[in-house]
């Protein structure tokens, strides 16, 4: 498996020639296999590339921009998306390769993968609870809490019951 990058030789953004070697860069550190393929110069390069991104993932104005990655045939994705999965340890995944032995990815696959392979201990019914989740848990708690020591307002009847008491 080869990722390709689709690139833009000579581009006259300052932007899209960052991205590009943020990519290239990354790729070439971590020694991983890649191929470059630029679209400027060859028709043909371009063309693949336009026809083989997702129509979903095109801008507004249906021409995609470099740099576009993909392993073999199979669409990865563009700048943004790298960059996403770079900022999570997440660019083997989303180049689909294995991560490298020692890696940060690595650890954190391995750590989803052995939560996942213990069994829940008795009285333990859900390991993924989110952050937002345990907080709105608490949330509930606390009004219950605060509805059990609200004292009831004293009604009329009861003001004169306890006056003649």
């Amino acid at each position: 498996m080869v990722i390709k990058v689709f690139l833009a030789t000579s581009s006259g953004s300052t932007a899209i020639k960052k991205k590009q070697q943020d990519v290239v860069g990354f790729l070439e550190a971590n020694g991983i296999d890649h191929e470059q393929l630029d679209i400027a110069c060859n028709e043909d390069n371009r063309m693949w590339m336009r026809e083989n991104v997702p129509g979903e993932k095109k801008p507004t104005n249906g021409i995609p921009l470099p740099p576009q990655i993909f392993n073999d045939q199979s669409y990865c994705g563009d700048y943004e998306t790298f960059f996403d999965a770079k900022e999570q340890n997440q660019v083997f995944a989303f180049l689909g390769l294995a991560p490298p032995p020692g890696s940060k990815e690595e650890d954190e696959l391995l750590a989803i993968e052995d939560e996942d392979e213990q069994p829940a201990t008795e009285g333990e019914t859900d390991l993924h609870v989110s952050e937002d989740e345990e907080e709105e848990e608490l949330n509930i708690e606390d009004d219950e809490e605060a509805l059990e020591d609200e004292e009831e307002p004293i009604t009329e009847d009861e003001d004169e019951t306890e006056e003649d008491s």
